[in-house]
């Protein structure tokens, strides 16, 4: 559900982006020219990190710390995922870099709290009647 959210609060960056003017125009790997990034990977893209992330964190499920683990690698993961509009080639200009990290930040803000939530009930004595 967050991923679906943190889609559709891309797509409307995007929009409100493109209205202002940002050409949304990046350099594709394998590509010698600049591309305009489709409104579509907008939507699709967080939502696949979103699903994606669950499912590596569902290898965490009953274990000690998962949480705490879960929260701290989908973060590692986000800022890693920041390298792809940071490192774009000179001819991208940097106003749409900064707009295409503002999607990175929405879908880390939104998803990786809540997987890590979800993952780290089910850790071992988390529900334990207090003695």
């Amino acid at each position: 559900v967050t991923g679906a959210w943190s889609g559709l609060l891309s797509l409307v960056i995007y929009a409100v982006g493109r209205l202002l003017g940002v050409p949304f125009e990046v350099m594709r790997p394998g590509s010698d020219s600049l591309q305009v990034v489709p409104w579509f990977l907008m939507l699709l893209a967080p939502l696949l990190a979103a699903v994606v992330g669950a499912l590596l964190a569902a290898i965490m499920l009953g274990r000690h710390h998962a949480r705490r683990i879960v929260f701290w690698a989908g973060t590692v993961i986000a800022v890693l995922s920041c390298a792809s509009p940071l490192m774009q080639p000179d001819d991208v200009i940097w106003s749409t870099r900064i707009w295409l990290l503002i999607p990175h930040v929405i879908t880390w803000f939104l998803v990786v709290p809540q997987i890590a939530r979800i993952v780290g009930d089910s850790e071992p004595g988390m529900f334990a009647p207090e003695q």
